[in-house]
């Protein structure tokens, strides 16, 4: 995928979760219309970007 980030053994880029979720859509919804990720592979995702959030807000 060029680079782009995806779950791990998908072809589903991380930024479509975002989409969905910046869109109002439900984890239920993005998880119904792609099947291949699994909820624990969201989870992962989100936790990874709180932590980073967090952390870059700490130094700031």
């Amino acid at each position: 995928m060029g680079g782009t980030p995806v779950f791990v053994g998908t072809r589903v880029p991380v930024q479509t979760l975002l989409d969905y979720l910046e869109a109002g859509d439900t984890l239920d919804e993005f998880l119904e219309n792609f099947p291949s990720v699994a909820r624990e592979q969201v989870i992962a995702v989100l936790e990874l970007a709180k932590e980073m959030l967090l952390a870059r807000a700490a130094a700031a």
